[in-house]
């Protein structure tokens, strides 16, 4: 017979764990079907990226002045003659200049009146007197030293009438600051070179 202390002891045989099976992974879930958007729908959502900004136009180039005029060859060649006229042409100088300041000054001509006068009689040792030998050509009398026919103009409708190829403004002296600057303006922007500017470009410097 068996002793009821051994068996009370643990010898009794203890029951094989099962093997422990490995864990059955569950498939991946499978991806949602992207909703896709109707063109009405499509159209009216705003646009996911900004577009980059466009560069501005650039503003039309003003036509620069013309520097020197349109010149006929029959002109230029006055106009080269006349440079030659002033080179050898003489100082007029008004009579008894050298003797009161008041009269010599101003570098204005006038004629010597003089009963006894020995400028009017052409005295050698006197100054020359202005006689009409002494003129330019008369197709290039009044023109600038460039070939120019110079205008004068007070207001912005008479630039307008100006022909930039063969003519040049000249501001009246009598027109302010403000409404000279405006005039100037006008005039660079039809092309119209102006005689005598307030504001000068690099090249008219």
């Amino acid at each position: 017979m068996t002793d009821p202390k051994d068996a009370a002891s643990g010898d009794a045989e203890e029951p094989v764990a099962a093997p422990a099976t490995p864990p059955v992974e569950s498939p991946p879930a499978a991806k949602k079907p992207r909703a896709t958007r109707s063109p009405a729908r499509k159209a009216a959502a705003p646009a996911a990226k900004e577009e980059p900004p466009k560069p501005k136009a650039k503003a039309p180039k003003e036509t620069p002045p013309p520097r020197r005029p349109k010149l006929s060859p029959e002109l230029a060649r006055l106009l080269s003659y006349r440079r030659g006229q002033d080179a050898h042409r003489p100082l007029f100088v008004r009579q008894a200049a050298h003797r009161y300041w008041r009269i010599g000054r101003g570098g204005a001509w006038r004629k010597p009146r003089g009963l006894q006068s020995k400028q009017r009689r052409h005295y050698g040792y006197r100054p020359t007197v202005v006689s009409i030998g002494f003129r330019s050509p008369r197709l290039v009398r009044g023109r600038t030293p460039t070939g120019f026919r110079p205008i004068l103009v007070e207001t912005v409708p008479e630039i307008a009438r100006i022909d930039p190829a063969h003519e040049a403004a000249i501001i009246a002296r009598t027109v302010g600051t403000q409404k000279r600057l405006v005039l100037e303006e006008a005039a660079r922007k039809r092309g119209i070179h102006v005689l005598n500017p307030i504001t000068k470009d690099a090249r008219e410097t």
